[in-house]
C-alpha cells in the first residue's frame, strides 16, 4: 500500500479570508477535497493521512457530510511547524512508500504522482520540479546584482515521495529553520535528492489570484 500525508494547516491570512484556504470553494467543492480526490484518481486504494489543526477537525467533518464526501481518511493533528505536522502524520502511515503533499495543491496530475513514486521506489526519493522560465538575477551583500544561469534552477513542488526507512530516519532529526520542505529534511540526513518532472498546473493556492488561476485550470484538466 502507498501512503499519502496531506498537510493542511493554513489559516488563510494571505487570502484575506476568515475561512482557512484549504476549505475555500473551488468549482463548488473545498480545495482540500479536490486535492484528496487527485490521489484517489491515481490509486483508489492508497492510504491517506490528513493533518489538520485540532480546531479544524469538526469543521472538516461537517464539510464531509455537507458534500457527501466518502473517504476512509485517517485524521491527525498538526504541530507547531510544518515539520512537526508531517512528523505527526508519518506516525499514522503504514506504507513502504510515503508521499507528502500540500493540501492546497489540488491540481497535481496522475503523471506527476507516478513520476514521484516510481523514482522513490528506485532511488529512495522522488521530488517533483518545474524549470524556471523567468530570467534570474542574484543580489550581493553590497547591494549589487548580476545575471545567473536559470537552467540550473527549479521550482519544487509536492508530493515529495520517500521510502519509509528514508523519511522516518530523516524526521528523527531535531527541527531546523531551513527545513522548508521534506526534501531539505532528508538532505540534511545525508540523502541525495532525486528530481523528477512535475506539472505546471500543480500550483500552491495561497493568494486570491492563485484561486482564480486554479478555477481556470481545473476546467482544462
Amino acid at each position: 500500500m502507498n501512503s499519502i500525508v496531506i498537510v493542511a494547516g493554513g489559516k488563510g491570512l494571505r487570502m484575506g479570508k476568515e475561512i482557512p484556504k484549504q476549505f475555500l470553494l473551488l468549482k463548488s467543492l473545498p480545495i482540500l477535497m479536490h486535492t484528496i480526490q487527485a490521489f484517489y484518481n491515481w490509486d483508489n486504494n492508497c492510504e491517506i493521512v490528513l493533518v489538520l489543526p485540532a480546531s479544524q477537525h469538526n469543521y472538516w467533518k461537517e464539510l464531509v457530510i455537507k458534500h457527501n464526501f466518502k473517504t476512509n481518511i485517517i485524521i491527525t493533528t498538526g504541530g507547531e511547524t510544518r515539520f512537526h505536522s508531517v512528523k505527526n502524520g508519518l506516525i499514522k502511515t503504514t506504507g513502504e512508500l510515503i508521499g507528502i503533499h500540500d493540501g492546497v495543491r489540488p491540481l497535481v496530475s496522475v503523471n506527476t504522482i507516478d513520476n514521484c513514486f516510481n523514482q522513490a521506489k528506485k532511488t529512495g526519493n522522488g521530488i517533483p520540479c518545474i524549470p524556471v522560465n523567468d530570467s534570474l538575477r542574484v543580489t550581493s551583500e553590497n547591494g549589487g546584482n548580476k545575471m545567473t544561469d536559470r537552467s540550473r534552477y527549479f521550482r519544487i513542488q509536492t508530493p515529495q515521495v520517500f521510502k519509509r526507512s528514508v523519511i522516518l530516519a530523516g524526521f528523527k532529526q531535531e527541527y531546523a529553520k531551513h527545513f522548508t520542505d521534506d526534501a531539505s529534511v532528508i538532505e540534511k540526513a545525508g540523502e541525495t535528492i532525486n528530481l523528477v518532472e512535475g506539472n505546471e498546473e500543480n500550483i500552491k493556492i495561497t493568494r486570491p489570484t492563485d484561486l482564480k488561476i486554479a478555477e481556470i485550470l481545473i476546467g482544462d484538466l
